[in-house]
């Protein structure tokens, strides 16, 4: 997850009963395993003493930032967010370097034409 970013801020008030999405999405940057994906990532705490809500704040790594509400979006939804989102920028990213433009735009033409790839089945091949 933390290879899609270049920084984390969790913010939250220690006081505060809706910490349990900070909490465990602390837990998950602060793994083995997602500190090796992106060592360069800044994962940084925010501990508020007012009554702002928790919220976890991300940076990928191509500058775009994406805030998310802490209180009413589980951990686990906010990694596979995280996670989409990273993987259509490893898809815009490898069409780039291809010289390929982005977004792929297919023509209609070009939807509405049969797959080559797939023989359809002969009538006796159907009744066996």
């Amino acid at each position: 997850m933390l290879k899609f970013l270049s920084k984390v801020k969790i913010e939250f008030n220690a006081l505060d009963p809706r910490i349990a999405s900070c909490m465990e999405f602390l837990a998950q940057c602060n793994a083995p395993k997602a500190k090796e994906s992106n060592p360069s990532c800044q994962v940084q705490v925010k501990r508020r003493t007012d009554d702002h809500p928790p919220q976890i704040t991300v940076t990928f790594v191509n500058g775009v930032e994406q805030s998310y509400d802490a209180t009413s979006t589980p951990a686990q939804n906010i990694r596979t967010m995280i996670l989409e989102k990273g993987q259509y920028l490893e898809t815009e990213q490898m069409f780039r370097e291809a010289g390929e433009k982005w977004p792929v735009v297919i023509p209609d033409e070009e939807l509405q034409q049969p797959f080559l790839g797939i023989k359809p089945k002969k009538a006796e091949e159907k009744k066996q």
